[in-house]
């Protein structure tokens, strides 16, 4: 075939249908003319178009305008009600940018406020059963790095021993938040909030800034240290008491103690308090232990010792200035606990030795 042939029939027209206008007198016509079916031509009425290829039909358009519907029904309350639910849920989940667990997604519960995450959960403030009583929820989300049937056993068996071990203490009178809820297959536990600071935070801001010079650091060495001795000494009561239950914390820091104020008297009077007393009532308080997470159940003097060698460690870090203090805490220890103490103080030594020994070999 040579090149410009043309390869269809020469009877076939290239366009099979040819609109002509009609420019006879009339309404607006056009005259659709088929090529290859003869049969099919006719003139089609412009005015007579379909409805569908003229526009939308307004009966149609009414139908479908959501302002002039009926008035709503149960379902499409439920509806709304439901959009609105998960509106809100998903504002306070971008807000926390967590995915919150769903206990809190619930319309009646409060919107929470997300106090710390931690390595194995996070802490939200609520309220439990009514808006006047706040409770402090700790939810272990699922961990994608385990398998999820280990990590649904693992997270249950801590909750639940956390929840028992905050019973038995309480039971026993030691300071410790009361357990509201629970719900260990679904990894969460509401407990007492705590109000006040950590004691952390009290004894930093007892303490103050930093000396910036030799002088400053004689001043602050000579000054009264009578509260925070008098702290270190309920703190050293408040672990003596939860040992003697047989309960070993396992993770003993100040940032684990609360120092709950105490409540206020119509008949204090708040003229004539010079600043030294205001400073001393930072340090007032009861001390309340909290965080249960890696407590366990143990009668040994070793686990005991080693309790008190991690808060000694801590406290060495995080207050450094107060390191000196630490012995008022283990006396008050020895005091609380009678003779059992004494063995877990000769232990504490053998424990300190064996720190000292990984620390110089590394």
């Amino acid at each position: 075939m040579r090149l410009g042939a043309f390869p269809f029939p020469a009877k076939v027209p290239l366009c099979p249908s040819v609109a002509i206008a009609d420019t006879s007198p009339g309404p607006d016509k056009t005259k659709v003319r088929d090529n290859q079916h003869p049969q099919r031509n006719f003139t089609r009425n412009q005015s007579q178009t379909h409805p569908l290829a003229i526009g939308p039909n307004p009966k149609i358009c009414q139908l479908m305008d959501p302002t002039s519907q009926s008035p709503p029904t149960k379902k499409r309350k439920m509806a709304s009600s439901t959009t609105t639910t998960s509106t809100t849920t998903a504002a306070v989940e971008q807000e926390h940018q967590f995915p919150l667990p769903p206990i809190l997604t619930h319309p009646s519960s409060t919107p929470p406020i997300l106090i710390t995450q931690g390595a194995e959960g996070r802490l939200y403030k609520t309220t439990f059963l009514s808006p006047s009583i706040p409770c402090a929820l700790k939810y272990r989300p699922p961990k994608p790095y385990r398998h999820p049937i280990l990590d649904a056993r693992l997270t249950k068996a801590r909750l639940a021993f956390e929840a028992k071990v905050l019973e038995r203490c309480r039971r026993e009178g030691v300071p410790v938040p009361a357990v509201y809820a629970q719900n260990a297959a679904a990894g969460w536990i509401a407990v007492e909030w705590i109000e006040g600071a950590p004691v952390r935070v009290k004894i930093n801001e007892w303490l103050g800034s930093r000396p910036k010079n030799e002088e400053e650091e004689r001043e602050g060495a000579n000054k009264d240290q009578g509260p925070l001795v008098e702290l270190m000494r309920r703190i050293g009561s408040a672990i003596a008491g939860l040992h003697r239950t047989g309960v070993v914390h396992g993770d003993l820091t100040t940032s684990n103690m609360m120092l709950r104020p105490p409540k206020a008297s119509s008949s204090e009077q708040t003229n004539g308090v010079t600043e030294e007393g205001e400073k001393a009532k930072l340090l007032e308080g009861e001390v309340v232990i909290i965080d249960f997470g890696l407590a366990n159940q143990s009668q040994s003097d070793e686990d005991r010792a080693t309790d008190l060698y991690v808060l000694e460690r801590a406290f060495a870090s995080t207050h450094p200035r107060a390191e000196n203090l630490f012995e008022h805490l283990l006396e008050s220890y020895k005091e609380t606990f009678g003779k059992k103490g004494v063995s877990v103080l000769n232990k504490l030594e053998d424990v300190r030795m064996r720190g000292r020994k990984r620390s110089m070999i590394g």
